[in-house]
């Protein structure tokens, strides 16, 4: 029997012990040709530099061909319901990537697709950028044991799923938004079922001392434009500068998705400093979509399902 189809929705569709295999997936040399002759078709609502090279390098790696379309192309809940775009994409490809505006989107996308969807970013989740930032952290510590990491800004996207990660594979997670910015309980809860000590601050700087990894994203984010007055005023005082940087941990990693706002959310000294690891950050978007197609894609792996996966009781990874 055919295992049953997995999907990434959300970072924590993967159990701990399969985020550690994409990882391995990601950083391994191989490229087979799981993709000789198959496409794969990739929907972007929403503007992408990173995202769309690269998934669209993986499945050239991977011996495919990536079709890409624009949102205006197909219409998603306008021109057609996004439960019939998928019927119809997934009898054409052996997977979909999708970049959408509502997290409710790509979930519908996937409830009736017969080939993987993923969440390429919806308003509530970033998981391709999470597996990126965990990469990029295992190459610079070597283990996750014992290592934190700092979450300095808005509590969006991008901060739930890197904190779901960070949780699933040991690290303790620390988050400090301004008030009113920071995640909300039921994503505080879900984080904290890892069992990984995970702490909330109010203040950046108690928030950063001692920590192994400093992470950001823009005060205003895709959908937030509007806001953007207010935002700047609500993190007035909470850029990571070179002397917030000195309060972590000597060695300390900066990490930030990318595009960076120089000035507001993070100083020029910081993102363009010796501690910054951004740009092995954007190439690791590279290696661990290729990784992630891989494990999505491999007819041998073991699956554990959602649902088994979420009554498996919850420990520690070592």
């Amino acid at each position: 029997m055919s295992p049953a189809i997995r999907h990434l929705i959300e970072i924590d569709d993967l159990s701990p012990d399969e985020v550690l295999r994409v990882l391995d997936l990601s950083a391994s040399p191989d490229r087979p040709g799981l993709l000789a002759g198959r496409t794969v078709g990739l929907v972007f609502e929403k503007p992408s530099m990173r995202t769309r090279n690269a998934m669209e390098v993986a499945v050239a790696q991977l011996g495919g061909y990536p079709v890409t379309m624009q949102g205006q192309e197909v219409g998603l809940g306008s021109r057609e319901p996004a439960t019939d775009v998928a019927t119809v994409l997934s009898r054409y490809h052996a997977l979909i990537g999708a970049r959408v505006n509502d997290d409710i989107t790509v979930r519908a996308m996937a409830t009736v697709s017969r080939v993987p969807v993923i969440n390429l970013l919806s308003d509530r989740s970033h998981p391709c950028q999470a597996l990126a930032d965990l990469l990029t952290l295992r190459n610079l510590w070597g283990s996750f044991r014992g290592r934190s990491l700092t979450w300095v800004g808005d509590g969006n996207n991008v901060c739930r799923s890197l904190a779901l990660g960070a949780a699933a594979v040991g690290i303790d997670v620390r988050l400090a938004s301004p008030g009113g910015y920071g995640l909300d309980p039921a994503d505080l809860a879900s984080i904290r079922r890892f069992g990984t000590s995970v702490e909330t601050f109010d203040d950046p700087t108690a928030a950063v001392r001692g920590t192994d990894a400093v992470c950001t994203d823009v005060w205003s984010s895709m959908g937030h434009e509007a806001e953007a007055g207010v935002r700047r005023g609500a993190f007035s005082g909470w850029t990571i500068d070179a002397r917030l940087m000195s309060l972590a941990a000597p060695d300390a990693a900066f990490l930030h998705c990318l595009p960076a706002h120089r000035g507001e959310e993070v100083s020029s000294a910081v993102i363009d400093g010796p501690q910054s690891a951004v740009w092995d950050q954007a190439e690791n978007r590279l290696h661990t979509a290729r990784g992630l197609l891989m494990f999505l894609l491999d007819k041998d792996r073991r699956v554990i399902t959602k649902a088994t996966w979420d009554g498996l009781p919850r420990r520690r990874p070592t």
